[in-house]
């Protein structure tokens, strides 16, 4: 994206497997009626990587451990901002019990096709095709 980035975010790719399967989780924003993956901006002060763990926990109650950076994206938000947003693969550590709320209410851990035909933008399709391709090395 040419130009100036005005908005950073991070957040990640919660997996888990689940007998041979890997499964992922993806949100659902009622806000923008969408179904994505964790992710928000960064605090003052706060790196990538501190928000990317931050936001998953807060938005999905689930404790991930930062693994490998996975592809990110630069777009255009609804304000016309242009906006980078950096993911990471992050295995699940552990579950506090997800509470629906304004910002997300719905979490789903999903198979790989699912969350495929789920998501909501090509985007962050291309965030899930890198973190396949990680998992497959």
């Amino acid at each position: 994206m040419a130009g100036e980035i005005e908005v950073r975010a991070a957040g990640g790719i919660p997996w888990r497997r689940e007998g041979d399967a890997l499964e992922v989780l993806v949100i659902r924003r009622p806000r923008y009626g969408d179904w994505t993956f964790p992710k928000g901006k960064l605090d003052p002060g706060e790196t990538w990587e501190q928000a990317a763990v931050r936001e998953v926990w807060e938005e999905t109650a689930i404790v991930a451990v930062l693994d490998a950076e996975i592809a990110g994206t630069e777009y255009r938000d609804r304000h016309g901002c242009a906006k980078q947003v950096r993911y990471w693969s992050m295995p699940v550590a552990a579950d506090a019990g997800f509470e629906p709320n304004d910002e997300v209410s719905e979490r789903r851990w999903v198979s790989l096709g699912e969350a495929a035909r789920l998501l909501s933008y090509d985007h962050d399709r291309g965030v899930l095709d890198s973190l396949v391709r990680l998992l497959e090395r």
